[in-house]
């Protein structure tokens, strides 16, 4: 066989191989080039492969399952990556073999030109094969409790009435998973990046529509899950009803508030007198001051207030369940006060290295704030530090995890959450770990501040206001949305006998969460668009003023 340094244009002579596709990963020499030199160059390009910042070291064939239809046979591969930096990444592709002319398949789906047993054609991802995405929804939907359990396991919630497959499209761009629009009511989000467990996705969707009486998140329909002989449950794909939207929370808040900030200018707002609040003081609305409805309409309060509702509705759920262990509260306790500050404290001292080496592309504001931050480098650490499970009343549940207005759909006045894989830099035990409710809170309240920011820094023109004025306004506009989502929120988990505490315990929480979001945010901006850095550094700056020691 050619190696593939020496010959850098491939064509279908490079891989030759004597088995037959249907007996191909049975077949050593085939498994050790598909892994060694047909696979590196396909991964690299692709938007869901997450390893692009590590060296890729060699990749490993784990496993695979096979199926077929009467047209053609399939496989679905699991992958590990392992990097120079001594760590693994596990990713799933399904594969097909399809012996026709590369100009009738679709760019980007070719994985390399191949021959088996002289039969030349192309290897390909087979999301990309109609008759593969017609044969997975087949299976979903011809489930039976009945079926004898195999490797693959397809399931369809019961109460779903089967349908025939009729069409099926791919979803937008390809993202870190990839998803396909079936019949034009369903959607199957095929996992690429894979855990040795089931994915928090699967589980909690599984969880609210079948366990609870939670209605605003896609209802599961069905899953494709593999059974490991470790007895463990990899979690390959999962079908959920598609949501009639007009977009995500984060368009629709961006849209609110450009209306809200023209006022400034279209209403004489004078922004010095805006009357201000405390950071976390409930604020009903129909108390709010006459001066900040006429600076901010009473849509945006009412819109918070029903985002406010549905988080708190979605935690009730995740907390409501006394059988199921996964979903059973849980009080604090040293382990979970160990893990928690290891976490944090891994962290921050990544985030504060990123910050040293990249002071050079920071200038004013953000340069004096940077400061700031590596000044109280040690007050932050013994904050992290200072969380005294023993004096924690409250009670731990399973969150979303990755809460943000861009995880909310908006429809016809309403909001449905989705996206329940959790932070994406975190492991999968982490991600499954109960949390207190209010580190979601704290994860929507960054995003309203990202979202007042990034409308004062996207100024195409249409504000006259000086930057100063809608900074200044823009901050009193925070506290009053986060005054009325508490207000909303905590009246609904207390009133429901979700445990999140008193008045202390829940602004020491918030304090501690913002805190972490915060941090966690400066990575991201410092490595991708430093001008944004002011955003989370504010947000520290005022979190650590705010604090009550």
């Amino acid at each position: 066989m050619t190696s593939k340094k020496a010959q850098p244009e491939v064509n279908t002579s490079d891989f030759q191989f004597k088995c037959t596709w249907e007996e191909a990963f049975e077949d050593q020499e085939f498994i050790k080039t598909f892994s060694t030199e047909i696979l590196e160059d396909y991964i690299l390009k692709k938007r869901w492969y997450a390893g692009k910042s590590s060296t890729l070291k060699y990749i490993e064939v784990v496993d695979h399952g096979k199926l077929s239809s009467d047209k053609h046979t399939y496989y679905g591969v699991l992958i590990e990556i392992n990097f120079s930096e001594a760590f693994f990444q596990d990713y799933f592709i399904p594969l097909s073999f399809i012996p026709e002319e590369k100009e009738k398949l679709e760019t980007g789906t070719v994985i390399a030109p191949i021959t088996f047993q002289g039969k030349d054609g192309y290897l390909i991802d087979a999301l990309h094969i109609e008759d593969f995405r017609k044969l997975v929804y087949q299976k979903i939907m011809d489930y039976s409790t009945d079926d004898p359990e195999t490797k693959v396991i397809f399931h369809r919630l019961e109460t779903v009435k089967p349908t025939k497959y009729k069409s099926s499209r791919f979803m937008g761009g390809e993202q870190s998973n990839t998803s396909i629009v079936y019949n034009g009511n369903y959607v199957m989000k095929f996992f690429r990046r894979i855990y040795t467990s089931k994915n928090p996705d699967y589980e909690i969707n599984r969880f609210l529509t079948e366990k609870s009486q939670f209605k605003n998140v896609p209802a599961y329909i069905g899953s494709i899950n593999l059974a490991l002989e470790s007895g463990d449950t990899i979690t390959l794909a999962l079908m959920q009803d598609l949501l009639e939207n007009e977009g995500d929370a984060w368009k629709y808040m961006l849209q609110e508030l450009k209306s809200v900030f023209s006022n400034i200018e279209k209403k004489k707002i004078n922004v010095r007198r805006l009357p201000d609040i405390p950071l976390y003081q409930r604020q009903p609305i129909n108390t709010m001051p006459p001066e900040i409805i006429d600076f901010a309409g009473l849509n945006l309060f009412l819109k918070v207030s029903k985002l406010a509702l549905r988080t708190a509705e979605m935690h009730i759920a995740l907390g409501s369940d006394m059988q199921d262990t996964a979903f059973t509260p849980q009080k604090y306790n040293g382990d979970y006060a160990v893990w928690l500050k290891n976490r944090l404290i891994y962290m921050f001292q990544n985030r504060l290295n990123t910050i040293e080496n990249n002071m050079h592309k920071l200038d004013g504001e953000a340069l004096e704030l940077a400061k700031e931050f590596l000044d109280k480098k040690k007050e932050i650490r013994e904050h992290f530090l200072n969380f005294d499970w023993t004096r924690m009343k409250s009670e731990r549940i399973r969150i979303h995890g990755d809460y943000h207005l861009g995880q909310v759909l908006v429809h016809e006045d309403d909001f449905y959450l989705l996206d329940f894989e959790g932070e994406p830099e975190s492991t999968i035990q982490d991600r499954k770990v109960k949390q207190p409710p209010l580190k979601d809170v704290a994860g929507m309240f960054r995003s309203f501040h990202y979202a007042i920011y990034s409308t004062i820094f996207n100024n195409d023109g249409s504000f006259k206001t000086s930057n100063d004025d809608m900074f200044a306004a823009g901050e009193i506009l925070y506290k009053y949305m986060i005054g009325v989502f508490m207000e909303t929120y905590v009246d609904k988990v207390q009133t429901e006998n979700l445990n999140i505490g008193y008045k202390q315990e829940i602004e020491f929480l918030l304090d501690y969460c913002l805190l972490e979001k915060a941090v966690y945010e400066l990575g991201y901006e410092l490595n991708s668009r430093p001008r944004w850095t002011i955003i989370p550094l504010r947000g520290i700056s005022s979190i650590l003023k705010n604090k009550k020691h």
